[in-house]
């Protein structure tokens, strides 16, 4: 857990938090006004790029109609926002946990309280987008959703901050691709957006926290954490499409997830998306064999 002793390194992390709260000051959204949430909804846009949906590529995604393939997108694209939602809940009580005890008038304490601010106008945000693109709200099968609740009580320290890093750089990549790409329904456009550069600021303190952390980590400690993040890693990369994605778009469900499940394109771009990721967690130590290996089954490695 954090604390408020100074350590050496203090003022280091100090200025990395100064930098960004003077960056959010500057560079921060609301999306109730920055989204259009007015205009209708739009069929004739994807809801996200094609080339990111998990049955791109494959017998089925060219068999299915112009239709189909733009309602899955957006199903997917409504997916992926609820999946994000539910971790990010989690993760909110994490660094809640870590600055219980910071002093504050602490840099690092006043940016995670903003950090934590942004987290919830994005989940609404993401709440109210999926309900535009005429979405349920996917949720993680019961038992994953059990699991979150043991990681928000075990994991800490490093484990939340690395936890940011594995559910928040895949997101960045693809919604990269999908704020830049023109057949993408304007208001998902915009939203992507909005996660994007207001993300960038919170994976930046996620690095540093992270190497903060494991700085006085103990090899036991070390290990511990980096399969707890890898074990989140894989159960959120799982849980981005929702097996009803393909009932919403007319689809055999199970043809679809077989399909979806030997789709080489997309774990293609999982493991593209994540390389920048890998690379860090290899830097600090969090690569270790238990952990790769989870990694290697949610196809990011």
């Amino acid at each position: 857990m954090a604390s408020s002793t100074v350590r050496p390194d203090h003022h280091d992390h100090d200025h990395v938090a100064e930098r960004l709260l003077r960056s959010a000051a500057k560079l921060s959204y609301d999306p109730a006004v920055e989204v259009d949430w007015d205009t209708p909804l739009d069929k004739g846009f994807h809801g996200q790029s094609p080339e990111w949906n998990s049955l791109y590529g494959t017998a089925y995604w060219h068999e299915m109609t112009e239709e189909q393939q733009k309602e899955l997108t957006r199903q997917e694209s409504a997916s992926v926002a609820s999946t994000g939602i539910w971790f990010e809940m989690i993760l909110q009580q994490m660094i809640l946990r870590d600055i219980y005890r910071t002093d504050h008038t602490d840099p690092r304490f006043q940016w995670a309280l903003t950090e934590i601010a942004d987290e919830c106008r994005h989940s609404i945000m993401f709440a109210r987008g999926s309900q535009k693109l005429g979405a349920p709200a996917y949720r993680p099968r019961r038992s994953v959703m059990e699991l979150g609740r043991v990681m928000k009580t075990v994991g800490f320290g490093e484990a939340a901050y690395a936890g940011i890093l594995v559910a928040e750089e895949v997101l960045d990549v693809m919604q990269r691709d999908w704020m830049r790409d023109e057949r993408v329904v304007p208001f998902v456009r915009t939203i992507n957006n909005i996660h994007v550069v207001e993300e960038s600021r919170h994976m930046k303190f996620a690095r540093d926290e992270t190497r903060r952390h494991l700085a006085r980590a103990g090899r036991a400690r070390r290990h511990l954490q980096a399969l707890i993040v890898a074990i989140a890693a894989y159960y959120i990369i799982t849980s981005l499409v929702h097996p009803e994605v393909y009932v919403r778009a007319g689809l055999d469900p199970e043809r679809a997830r077989r399909e979806a499940a030997a789709n080489e394109h997309y774990k293609a771009r999982l493991r593209a998306s994540c390389s920048g990721l890998m690379e860090f967690l290899g830097d600090v130590g969090m690569l270790t064999r238990p952990a790769v290996f989870f990694y290697q089954r949610a196809h990011l490695l």
